[in-house]
């Protein structure tokens, strides 16, 4: 009222003041609207007086903060200090409430601390207001830059001595002022009163380096190490000059490796990795060299999963980065992820394997066996895959394969590595190539029954078919899969020939008793003829001979599952041989329904085997024992059937009583 009352006197003289006075009252009396519009009369006035102006300034920047304006408070209590800072001072002290003081000081150091780092506007800090060319409105023609931030940090630190953040702001100006000396005394005395704060140490450490003392700039970055805080570099990366960026990032770098280069514990590692991140940081964020070393030393850690974060930040950037791929396979080495290894490495192979190959071999004997073996397995699954599939479109899939198989040759001289080389080759068409290695690596004669097996089927052309079955049918008794892979690269009318030449000498070698020779070429005949029943039944009576049931009985099961227009009496005798077969495994129910089959199908024939092997009365009593338990369950249509047939077999006197007590049974049933 007071105010009110001498602005409405005729005398002007003090009329600035008393707007200024009566906008604080409104403000303290939380009507802004009122408030402002005294502060902008002040503002704007033609003859602004600067102690009021302040004031007003002060009193708007106030009311912005409400209205969520932060930036424009800045700017008006910076306006200020330019003006009088003094006079700021003792306006804040005087005017603004205690208790609205705290945010006041906190806003202003953020938008200050944002005015340093340019990010309020994309084109720098540098921002101008143009208003109407009247009173104090041609002073705010504001130029917002490091000596206006350093004015509203000398407010801060007046209004709140202990206050460390405005101290570092304050320091932060000087530096960008050029001021670099004075920025150091300032930031020497806040770390007297906090040694341990993490943002002051980074600060003095740039600065050190920048003056050229290495020495004291390592102690200061290894105290920021200690303190666990890499984040502080963050704000401040934004404040220094790129030059200086630069120098942080070199420096880092260079500390690391030397580190690197020195002991390998686990405290050394996680140091030379605190500055790599330092130097990843000074890089905004993207560092190739230091992303790839960071990677690794993780990997060291053990923490395998941050390891591949960095690769993977790395293949971002560049997707064909081979020590990046060829890392992170590594790492998934190391976690036993055999996929995504395998995919990783071979992807580094086929871009660059004079990289990976000696990457691998530096790997300890374990790991790098592991990866051998890893690679041949996918290698030969993949080569497997596309000549059973006779895949035309393979080019590509058959290059990256020879690259590999050459890298495995390269790292490991191991028969299986040159054996699968050759194989390459040969699903390549490139035969000449193929046949050339094998005599290289293994000589014209080899020992090793792979080898023997390959250059007998490059060979086939030039040679006689006899004498290729003999290698072919070593690798039969000792891999079918690999001899039916090799398969693939002869004809069929060479592949009849062979089966035939095979089954001709296992044959004669069974008569004499050679049995696990001979099986040797039965494989051999069963696989050139793609499962012939020819073959399989010579294959499994081989298998007999040597007691090997089991196989014998799934070569039998072919036959008979492929039974169509045979004889009755070829599947009779097929019947009874797998009879034989399930009673040498002793399961005697199955070999019943089989030689009750073969009796339907072909009595006379059934009957003389049967009396050859296994015996009449050894097979009556089998019979005897299935059609009893079939009693006892009282499946009795199915006792009647076991007991029938075994009578045919052979007069048991223990079928006949059993026959009997079926009878009754029967007609017990019939009665009832």
């Amino acid at each position: 009222d007071i105010c009110e009352q001498l602005l409405a006197a005729e005398q002007n003289t003090y009329q600035n003041t008393l707007l200024a006075l009566r906008g604080f009252c409104s403000l303290h009396a939380q009507d802004h609207h009122r408030a402002l519009q005294d502060f902008q009369k002040v503002i704007e006035h033609d003859s602004p007086h600067p102690n009021s102006c302040i004031k007003a300034l002060c009193g708007r920047g106030l009311i912005r903060i409400s209205g969520g304006s932060n930036y424009l408070t800045a700017l008006d209590y910076i306006t200020a200090c330019q003006l009088k800072l003094e006079e700021t001072i003792f306006t804040i002290k005087s005017y603004v409430p205690w208790n609205q003081r705290g945010l006041l000081l906190k806003v202003l150091q953020e938008e200050g601390q944002m005015m340093l780092q340019k990010k309020r506007y994309p084109g720098g800090s540098s921002v101008s207001f143009q208003k109407r060319q009247t009173g104090l409105c041609t002073f705010l023609t504001l130029k917002v830059d490091a000596p206006g931030v350093f004015q509203l940090a000398s407010l801060l630190v007046e209004l709140d001595s202990s206050d460390e953040a405005s101290r570092i702001l304050c320091a932060d100006a000087l530096y960008q002022m050029g001021r670099g000396e004075e920025a150091h005394r300032l930031l020497v005395l806040a770390l007297s009163r906090n040694p341990q704060r993490a943002p002051v140490l980074a600060r003095l450490a740039l600065l050190q380096l920048k003056r050229g003392f290495v020495y004291d700039g390592n102690q200061l970055l290894k105290r920021v190490i200690r303190t666990g805080d890499s984040s502080c570099l963050l704000p401040i990366l934004d404040i220094f000059q790129e030059e200086d960026r630069k120098l942080l990032q070199s420096h880092c770098r260079w500390r690391a490796l030397a580190i690197l280069k020195g002991k390998q514990e686990g405290a050394a590692i996680k140091e030379a990795v605190a500055h790599l991140s330092f130097a990843i940081l000074a890089a905004g964020g993207y560092a190739e060299d230091c992303l790839l070393t960071r990677a690794r030393c993780y990997g060291r850690l053990g923490q395998m999963k941050t390891a591949i974060f960095d690769f993977n930040a790395v293949l971002k950037e560049d997707p064909r980065n081979v020590q990046a791929l060829s890392g992170r396979g590594f790492i998934h080495l190391a976690l036993r992820q055999q996929k995504e290894a395998v995919q990783d490495l071979l992807s580094a192979l086929k871009l660059e394997a004079g990289v990976v190959i000696p990457a691998i071999l530096s790997l300890k004997p374990e790991a790098r066996g592991l990866v051998t073996g890893w690679l041949l397995q996918h290698g030969m699954a993949t080569l497997t895959e596309l000549v059973a599939t006779k895949d035309l479109p393979a080019e590509e899939t058959l290059r990256d394969l020879l690259t590999m198989a050459k890298a495995l040759t390269k790292i490991c001289k191991a028969a299986q590595h040159h054996i699968f080389y050759a194989d390459v080759l040969m699903a390549s068409g490139r035969l000449q190539e193929a046949l050339q290695h094998l005599q290289e690596a293994f000589g014209h004669c080899p020992a090793e029954d792979f080898a023997r097996a390959r250059l007998a089927v490059l060979q086939l052309q030039s040679r006689k078919v006899a004498e290729a079955a003999a290698p072919l049918s070593s690798l039969a008794s000792r891999d079918e899969k690999d001899l039916a892979f090799l398969l693939n690269f002869v004809d069929t009318k060479q592949q009849q020939h062979l089966a035939q030449a095979a089954a001709q000498e296992g044959k004669v070698l069974m008569k004499g008793h050679h049995y696990e020779k001979a099986l040797g070429y039965h494989s051999l005949a069963v696989l050139a003829s793609r499962d012939s029943p020819r073959y399989l039944r010579r294959r499994a009576a081989c298998l007999m001979h040597l007691k090997k049931y089991q196989r014998a009985l799934k070569d039998m099961e072919k036959v008979i599952q492929g039974h169509g227009c045979n004889s009755p009496k070829t599947r009779a005798e097929d019947h009874c041989c797998q009879g034989f077969l399930l009673l040498a495994l002793a399961q005697e129910e199955a070999a019943v329904q089989h030689y009750m089959e073969a009796l339907q199908l072909d009595q006379p024939l059934a009957l003389g085997t049967i009396t050859d092997c296994p015996g009449r009365e050894t097979l009556t009593k089998t019979f005897h024992k299935v059609a009893q338990s079939n009693f006892e369950k009282q499946r009795y249509e199915e006792a009647w059937k076991i007991t029938d047939y075994g009578l045919k077999i052979g007069k048991s006197t223990e079928l006949q009583k059993l026959r009997a007590r079926l009878k009754r049974e029967a007609s017990s049933c019939s009665i009832h």
